[in-house]
């Protein structure tokens, strides 16, 4: 039973009776009372005011024509919603296909090998990356893996913001604190980091340089010095919360390259000049105000960069881009999109989501303060006190423009009140079953017999997994596939609760249950794997 293909079968139906219907019009959602089928649609409630038509009786044009071999019933309710009930022969199908393709099970090819650029964390290389970088990483790397599933050629990139006032000051910092290892009384800037990264940088150009640093006159080493050796932090504590890139790239070198002022020559059909200021129109293109990308001392402002970098990866070959940003960039977007559409590429072919930040909880109370940096709490450190599963499953269980409140307590609770846990506890659950099978049953991959309520509903929820990915590709919203991951958990330990697996006196229902155990394990370790969560053999 696949629900894409009732989905085509409706929307095959549709397209005679309702003008310019697409595919993704039809949006069939699983019924959570068995009594209104299996799933229902409501097609009927959106498109009949546009036909002259009442909801009924356009659900009644759709369900007359509407003859498939996978659907036992139909039935037409108020105010217009189909309700779809399918046979249970074809639900228990859904099993013998993820034990025959295993982990390609759900392998789409909606996004067309189309080659999509995906941005995200991008955090400035002066310290440790903090909760929001973080949960932009848990999002971009659960997204990268989604979007290859649901068949998209994705590149996952940083960019490093190497030039600016930011940079300047890490040098400025870590000079100051490489002359203080030698006694010297340096001053930070006042704008300077004062964390203790900036201390172990230094000491680490001691060993490294000894004193042959000291009379410097400008900064120019501390800063490539510096940038580099925040750059492999912020690498290596990512490798460890599994979130690696394919791609850096050095906003210095897009302005090495001349790339902005190339940019800035290209624009200049939609510039004006005001009060020594060039502005850009970004207004026609329903921004609230024309944009400042020059200033009246000649420097430049931090969008013209930006559009370079932009125009950069559309002129590498990419024709989808992606940009996670910090909540902070909510005016960005409709300048960053005019911007592309005065440079002639499609705004559309650009899309910027939103990543809203964290707050800590731990005992009730709201959690800030760091006794290693003196400052944010750190990813490192959050990973270190709950462990990285536990961090990437609470990153992602929300939307992105939703803020999210961390229960420190709760990720770190070995309980079913923990989601991660919950989830994890199932698929070790179903490892165990399979272990203690071996040499005693076989494993049925067909299935044909099992009707009880828990074992239909595992297998119609087996058969939702395509149809989440695709969903959540097409959203750029993971936590989707976390809440596909906690109902399936759901419904596995329901059906371990109330099904008799490994039943002597019975092989025949033993082994096609466990031809259902073993489809679920696949399934909930593949969706588990997407968010870059492990799913365990045993707890």
């Amino acid at each position: 039973m696949e629900i894409n293909k009732i989905q085509q079968e409706i929307y095959q139906i549709g397209k005679f009776i309702i003008e310019n219907l697409k595919l993704e019009d039809v949006v069939l959602t699983p019924s959570k009372v068995k009594e209104h089928g299996d799933f229902s649609t409501n097609l009927a409630l959106r498109f009949a005011k546009s036909l002259n038509l009442s909801p009924i009786e356009l659900a009644n044009k759709i369900v007359e024509r509407l003859n498939s071999d996978e659907i036992e019933k139909l039935e037409v309710v108020k105010p217009g919603f189909i309700n779809i009930f399918i046979k249970k022969d074809n639900i228990l199908d859904i099993v013998e296909q993820v034990n025959i393709e295993r982990e390609n099970y759900a392998q789409l090819e909606l996004g067309k090998r189309e080659k999509l650029l995906l941005e995200y964390v991008s955090a400035n290389p002066t310290g440790a990356l903090h909760l929001g970088h973080a949960r932009g990483a848990a999002v971009g790397d659960s997204l990268s893996r989604i979007l290859k599933k649901a068949g998209y050629d994705v590149t996952r990139e940083y960019y490093v913001n190497d030039a600016g006032n930011q940079v300047n000051n890490l040098a400025l910092s870590l000079k100051a604190r490489y002359l203080q290892q030698f006694g010297i009384d340096a001053k930070l800037p006042e704008n300077g980091y004062y964390g203790e990264d900036i201390v172990s940088f230094a000491k680490t150009l001691v060993e490294k340089y000894g004193d042959s640093h000291i009379h410097d006159e400008d900064f120019s080493f501390f800063r490539k010095e510096g940038i580099q050796l925040a750059l492999d932090n912020i690498k290596k504590d990512l490798k460890e919360f599994r979130v690696e890139f394919d791609v850096f790239t050095s906003e210095q070198a897009i302005r090495d390259a001349n790339k902005v002022e190339k940019v800035l020559e290209l624009l200049k059909p939609y510039c004006y000049q005001k009060e020594g200021a060039t502005y850009l129109n970004t207004t026609k293109d329903g921004d609230d105000k024309d944009r400042v990308i020059v200033k009246s001392d000649g420097s430049y402002t931090y969008l013209l960069p930006d559009i370079a970098y932009h125009k950069d990866k559309f002129d590498r070959g990419y024709q989808y881009l992606i940009d996670l940003l910090g909540a902070d960039h909510h005016g960005y977007i409709s300048r960053l999109k005019s911007s592309m559409k005065s440079l002639g590429y499609n705004p559309d072919k650009l899309q910027v989501d939103l990543v809203q930040m964290v707050r800590l909880f731990k005992d009730g109370q709201e959690f800030k303060m760091s006794k290693r940096t003196g400052n944010a709490v750190s990813l490192k450190e959050l990973c270190e006190e709950v462990g990285v599963d536990a961090v990437r499953f609470f990153f992602v269980s929300r939307a992105n423009s939703q803020h999210l409140d961390f229960n420190l307590d709760l990720a770190k609770s070995l309980s079913s009140t923990n989601p991660v846990y919950y989830c994890q506890y199932a698929h070790a659950r179903l490892c165990t079953v399979l272990e203690m099978a071996k040499s005693k049953f076989e494993i049925n991959i067909k299935p044909t017999s099992l009707n009880s309520d828990v074992e239909i509903a595992l297998a119609k929820k087996l058969g939702e997994f395509k149809n989440v990915i695709k969903d959540s590709a097409l959203t750029l919203q993971p936590c989707k596939i976390t809440m596909y991951v906690r109902e399936l958990a759901g419904c596995i330990n329901e059906f371990y609760t109330k099904c008799r697996i490994l039943d002597a006196s019975n092989p025949e229902i033993t082994s096609q249950r466990l031809g259902l155990v073993n489809a679920s394990r696949i399934v909930l370790a593949e969706g588990l794997n997407l968010i870059g969560v492990n799913a365990p053999k045993h707890m």
